[in-house]
């Protein structure tokens, strides 16, 4: 007996290290069981997609906006994270009119551009952002709509372009030049003697860029039948502060700080 309790004593290691390595020891996954779980995983998507819940894992959409102080558009990558919250990536490019501008038709030739009086820049903004996505409230079903929060902000560039006009060339009767808004022709510029506008095509080369910050928040509404579509609408509001005051306009307040509300159609894909 003494000696069986000894033997005992002494295999009880070797049998506990054993049934430990057993119990770790997991059975490797057969393509079945791979085939099976991803079958499962697509069941569940398409379960949620019935009762009209967003689940993917990247989003691409495009957009057109309308602004209260002019128009853009804008690309945005998206990254789902959690069930409701994204992370964006938000190129947004859009021109800015001053509420004086007011367009003029040409003085009365056959051949000439209409033209803004005493406009003396084009002014145009790149923003780049990062922002989330936060879902509110699901579809509920395909014909529901989602409502998401927007919010992101970042690195804003402003663009001047010289804004040129035709004039009659008092040095040369009969004959017009074209100009810019400058101290040296300002006479001529806001004068009586406006041919009309230059085209569009001038002023490319003579950029300058006022660099700034901006911050911008919205409400997404996504009434697309299908998760893998993105259709929808966007209305929000966003401001922009530049390092320099921005001059668009003759004999008017320039600014730094521009702040407008806008409504965004959108369009994209999800995967």
């Amino acid at each position: 007996m003494k000696k069986l309790t000894i033997t005992l004593l002494l295999l009880a290691p070797v049998l506990w290290v054993s049934a430990q390595d057993t119990t770790s020891k997991k059975k490797p996954a057969t393509k079945a069981d791979k085939k099976e779980e991803r079958r499962q995983r697509i069941n569940e998507m398409m379960k949620q997609a019935e009762e009209g819940v967003l689940v993917y894992s990247r989003q691409n959409l495009f957009g057109l906006q309308f602004r209260t102080n002019g128009y853009g558009g804008f690309l945005e990558l998206g990254r789902m994270k959690t069930n409701r919250r994204t992370n964006i990536y938000r190129a947004d490019f859009t021109e800015i009119k001053h509420q004086k501008e007011d367009k003029q038709p040409n003085a009365g030739f056959i051949f000439g551009n209409p033209y803004i009086y005493a406009k003396k820049n084009y002014f145009y903004q790149l923003t780049l952002g990062f922002g989330q996505q936060y879902i509110l409230g699901q579809k509920g079903n395909k014909n529901g709509v989602a409502v998401s929060a927007i919010y992101n902000g970042g690195l804003a560039l402003g663009l001047l372009r010289p804004y040129y006009i035709e004039v009659k060339d008092p040095v040369r009767p009969g004959e017009t030049k074209v100009i810019k808004y400058s101290s040296a022709d300002s006479s001529l510029f806001v004068g009586p003697t406006i041919h009309g506008g230059a085209g569009f095509g001038k002023g490319w080369n003579e950029i300058k860029i006022k660099p700034g910050a901006f911050a911008k928040a919205a409400l997404r509404f996504d009434f697309g039948r299908f998760n893998e579509v993105v259709s929808g609408i966007e209305v929000g509001v966003s401001a922009e502060f530049y390092s320099d005051k921005i001059p668009i306009m003759v004999a008017q307040k320039d600014r730094q700080f521009f702040y407008q509300g806008y409504i965004a159609v959108l369009f994209g894909r999800r995967k």
